[in-house]
């Protein structure tokens, strides 16, 4: 069984690529896994400077695995998800993501994890859980502190898809490349990271984070409680057979 990320280094960027196109880098359970082993090598090796994410096919990543069954939570301990997207969003050296296709739910997740991400013109975001007969949830602890309140308000409760424009300017994206120049406009980055002192980003990271009187890590637990307990609903269940079905949920016969 091939692994479901793919990892390497080039000139101190670690490139951690999302490897599931088939299902467009939906987050499987060995997905998370693998993410988290990608993560953690990158941050103890001392030659790695930035963190890169991107997706392998046309998608950079569909959110949640509607394949597997509902997840559990406790409210003391952090799913392998949320432990994810707090590494990412306290790692001392910078995160960017690399989006060359859609990003919907949870790859929204890793997308407002990222200190800088850039899309490809073609990418298509949506925070789709409404739709599914769930919330998003566990991405809105960090979605929301990118996010203009009026573009989350909008775009949390309609489950629109937007493109790359709309994600800017409610601050998900910093940049939008180029046509055919994802790697380019990422590229272009790196060589502007290089430019400053590790110790000195790390630092201007932490201060960044301090800056945030939140604790991610509790509201990260409280609002796990909460994905988990609409995972497990009635509505949950029928938007996922409405997806493999291709159909309508029972709720938007009539729209």
């Amino acid at each position: 069984m091939s692994r479901a990320t793919t990892y390497t280094v080039e000139a101190s960027a670690a490139w951690i690529t999302l490897a599931r196109p088939e299902r467009r880098n939906a987050l499987s359970d060995e997905l998370v896994h693998a993410l988290r082993e990608d993560v953690e090598r990158a941050l103890l090796d001392p030659q790695v400077r930035v963190l890169v994410l991107t997706g392998a096919g046309a998608a950079f990543c569909a959110g949640a695995d509607l394949a597997k069954p509902a997840f559990k939570a406790t409210p003391d301990e952090l799913t392998p998800f949320s432990q994810l997207l707090l590494d990412l969003w306290t790692s001392p050296k910078v995160v960017m993501a690399a989006v060359n296709g859609a990003a919907y739910g949870g790859g929204l997740g890793l997308v407002a994890a990222a200190d800088i991400a850039i899309a490809a013109p073609e990418a298509r975001f949506a925070f789709s859980e409404v739709r599914l007969g769930v919330a998003p949830a566990i991405i809105s602890v960090l979605c929301l502190r990118k996010m203009a309140p009026c573009d989350a308000s909008y775009l949390f409760l309609t489950g629109e898809r937007f493109g790359p424009e709309t994600a800017r300017a409610s601050g998900l994206l910093q940049a939008i490349a180029g046509e055919n120049d994802l790697y380019g406009a990422v590229t272009q980055e790196l060589a502007r990271l290089r430019l400053g002192a590790p110790g000195a980003i790390a630092a201007a990271k932490s201060l960044l984070r301090d800056a945030d009187k939140g604790d991610v890590r509790s509201e990260l637990l409280r609002a796990q409680m909460v994905s988990a307990k609409l995972f497990a609903s009635a509505e949950a269940a029928e938007g996922a057979s409405a997806f493999r079905e291709r159909r309508a949920p029972s709720w938007a016969q009539d729209a």
